[in-house]
């Protein structure tokens, strides 16, 4: 008889390396629209153009994440990470120095969205999901997505600081140098995922197979939908959340303000939902999820344009930001087992950045032509409304049971 393999344990060592990565990165992307006003004031680039060019990252975001989560799933993190990081710090340093709107698609839209996909979700939580029990994995994924939003918080504040008082090219030049953190920060995750898996590698069908079974699962394609809803909301919002406030004719303090504010109430929502997801179907987290932002966005419509209208509205809005990944990650593992979550995962966040990617752009051409962002707001609302009813059809067995078809 062979002796019987140790029980999954918790790393917490790996899972702090893993929020501290996310930190950095996520610090880097969620502050993007900060930029937006100053790139236009100092460049003459329209508002439109630079719009486009961050739609553009938003995009190519979510491209990377399946083939870099594929490639850590096969490789191990560790050769992401770092060829990620250094491409995050590249597009940094050169956005400053290319400046037309080519240059600027070229370096925010490409090469930092890129880098910063690197040193994301699908990679940091595919990577940990194998060392971990099965029913701990979705309170793991809450930790490590706390860790992107006090990044949120701790840099919001920071770039604003600096761009106000030595402008936004140094502004970048020192998030290029809290991007390097990210090198330090990865060694822990340096051994390769599948030594862990190695128990479950005999019976794996390979990733070809894994996509086939993937793509014939409508589980799969309803969290697909409603992650594209999660992010045309979220890239909107982090894009165009401080010329709403602009518009509105408060200062760009209250704009970093309110992105902090957002960032520090989901750290508190992704651990409560990565814990909640350890008791409760995740499936019905996502719904009353997404069904309360709808609300939040009609309650703010309604509300005065003061300063505390958007810290309010941040601070609840913020309880949900990205405290959707922890479920969806988990319901992926849940659907499919964890050897390919990186893969798997990395797909579902291409479907949450294309709707990234109409919703930076699309909130641009909204000010464009009507000189407000009134009907992204509607749009937004019905959005979140249709996501959160996507997601109840989805299949969903209790830990320790097989999901199969018609399960709830």
């Amino acid at each position: 008889m062979h002796p019987a393999s140790p029980a999954p344990r918790m790393h917490w060592g790996l899972l702090v390396a893993a929020s501290a990565i996310l930190m950095v990165t996520m610090g880097v992307r969620q502050t993007s629209g900060l930029y937006v006003d100053p790139i236009h004031r100092s460049t003459g680039v329209s508002i439109v153009e630079i719009s486009f060019a961050l739609a553009i990252g938003q995009f190519v975001w979510g491209a990377v994440q399946p083939v870099f989560g594929a490639v850590a799933d096969q490789r191990g993190a560790w050769p992401v990470l770092l060829g990620g990081t250094l491409i995050l710090v590249a597009g940094l340093l050169l956005a400053p120095l290319l400046t037309s709107p080519l240059g600027l698609s070229f370096t925010l839209g490409l090469l930092m969205a890129a880098g910063a996909g690197a040193g994301s979700f699908s990679v940091l939580i595919g990577a940990t999901a194998h060392r971990l029990p099965a029913e701990k994995r979705s309170f793991a994924a809450g930790l490590i997505n706390a860790g992107g939003s006090l990044g949120q918080f701790v840099f919001a504040p920071l770039v604003q600081w600096v761009i106000s008082s030595a402008g936004w090219a140094r502004a970048m030049w020192v998030m290029a140098a809290a991007a390097l953190l990210s090198l330090p920060l990865a060694w822990p995750l340096r051994r390769r995922a599948s030594d862990h898996a190695a128990a479950g590698a005999a019976d794996d069908d390979g990733l070809r197979a894994q996509l086939h079974v993937a793509a014939r699962d409508r589980s799969y394609w309803y969290l697909h939908l409603g992650f594209f809803t999660c992010g045309l909301h979220i890239a909107f919002l982090v894009t165009h959340l401080p010329g709403e406030i602009a518009l509105c004719g408060l200062s760009p303090t209250v704009a970093s303000t309110s992105i902090a504010l957002i960032g520090l109430f989901n750290i508190a929502g992704s651990l409560l939902v990565g814990a909640l997801g350890q008791r409760y179907r995740m499936k019905y987290l996502l719904f009353w999820m997404y069904a309360s932002r709808a609300v939040m966005i009609g309650a703010y419509l309604l509300a005065p344009p003061t300063a505390l209208t958007f810290y309010v509205f941040s601070a609840a809005l913020g309880f949900t930001w990205l405290a959707t990944v922890p479920p969806t990650a988990g319901l992926v593992g849940k659907l499919f087992g964890p050897r390919y979550l990186g893969t798997l995962f990395g797909l579902t966040l291409l479907s949450h950045q294309l709707g990234g990617f109409f919703g930076a752009w699309l909130g641009g051409l909204a000010l464009a032509h009507s000189g407000n962002y009134l009907w992204m707001w509607y749009a937004d609302m019905a959005l979140a409304a249709l996501a959160a009813v996507i997601n109840l059809p989805i299949r969903e067995a209790r830990y320790g049971c097989h999901a199969v078809p018609g399960t709830r």
